[in-house]
């Protein structure tokens, strides 16, 4: 078995040490990132990531950012809702695990306050790993937000992704990763929210990724569906890689990705980020395994979680890190 090319990588979020939350601070945050960094290496992460920790709001430490982080800061976007706002978005389709919205659209999208670059600067210089930054997606934006300006969900979408595009262009990452969890409820919007994915990773540096799951909100899946529906919008991306979970869904659709064109690698998810119990590294080897017995070794180049680790106890999600190695690395036949 040759695993040549197979690499390890994080999907992003890991979570946040206990001290930050209770102590925040700027030389707190450098300490806690120097501290996923160092794990992630320890374990032997061949892309490792900041943990989303750029994204910590001591105000809302039970979240990882995905969402306020990135819409609140901009021009157009306002924070305060009225009653009959929030009534409206409780009555848009899709939206029923969420109790409101991150914001209200009230004119044109500017960049505002927003500043990626400055949040993947103050990471880069902390390890010597290549170095995943991710950001979500602008179509998953759209989702959470009320929209009384454009009135226009593709429109708005496309606003987003161009201010997206503006950030990336300005960071320097090995791998920019987007991510997208609320296509999956709706896999016919997939050809116009492939199109606003393109249009930020049209102003990344390094390697593309797209991150796509059911839904890891509170520990749940919230979508339900499956890959065979989202084929078109796998196809319709620009990207060099994907990032999909398998662990928890099991392998039964990987055929799927037999029609899918070429040039796009695959990312297995080999690790379940919705069960505390640590995988035998051999039951990784045996997915890894499977997923390359299906599509080949020029298809399977990534292996990963599920999802993020946010949700878990440290001590779990740093179990699991170093059972992925180590069954990407039985599975290569390397010295344990």
């Amino acid at each position: 078995m040759n695993a040549e090319g197979i690499l390890t990588t994080v999907v992003g979020s890991y979570p946040i040490p206990s001290w930050l939350a209770a102590l925040p601070s700027a030389l707190n945050l450098r300490d806690a990132l120097l501290v996923v960094l160092k794990t992630q290496e320890l374990a032997g992460i061949d892309v490792v990531a900041d943990g989303e920790l750029s994204r910590f709001d001591v105000g809302h430490p039970e979240t990882n950012g995905m969402i306020d982080y990135f819409v609140c800061p901009l021009d157009g976007v306002r924070t305060t809702l009225t009653r009959p706002e929030l009534e409206e978005f409780r009555r848009q389709p899709h939206m029923g695990f969420r109790a409101r919205p991150a914001g209200v659209v009230h004119g044109k999208l500017g960049e505002g306050t927003l500043d990626l670059p400055a949040s993947f600067d103050a990471v880069k210089g902390l390890t010597d790993r290549s170095l995943k930054f991710t950001v979500t997606s602008p179509y998953m934006l759209a989702r959470t937000l009320l929209d009384l300006h454009y009135r226009d969900q593709r429109a708005l979408t496309m606003d987003l992704a161009e201010v997206l595009r503006r950030q990336v262009e300005g960071v320097d990452a090995a791998v920019l990763q987007v991510d997208e969890a609320n296509l999956p409820g709706s896999p016919a919007d997939g050809p116009w929210a492939a199109e606003a994915i393109n249009h930020v990773l049209s102003g990344a540096r390094g390697r593309k990724a797209v991150h796509l799951c059911f839904g890891n909100y509170g520990g749940q899946t919230i979508q339900k569906g499956f890959f065979r529906e989202l084929l078109p919008f796998f196809n319709a991306l620009a990207c060099d890689h994907l990032v999909l979970e398998f662990a928890r869904r099991g392998y039964g659709e990987l055929p799927v990705f037999r029609d899918l064109k070429p040039g796009i690698a695959l990312g297995v998810g080999v690790i379940d980020i919705k069960d505390n119990e640590i995988e035998a590294v051999d039951e990784i080897a045996r997915r890894i395994e499977q997923a390359v017995r299906v599509l080949g070794p020029e298809r399977v180049r990534w292996v990963h979680p599920d999802c993020g680790f946010w949700m878990l106890p440290r001590s779990v999600a740093d179990r699991k890190m170093r059972a992925l190695v180590q069954g990407r690395d039985l599975y290569a036949g390397r010295p344990q």
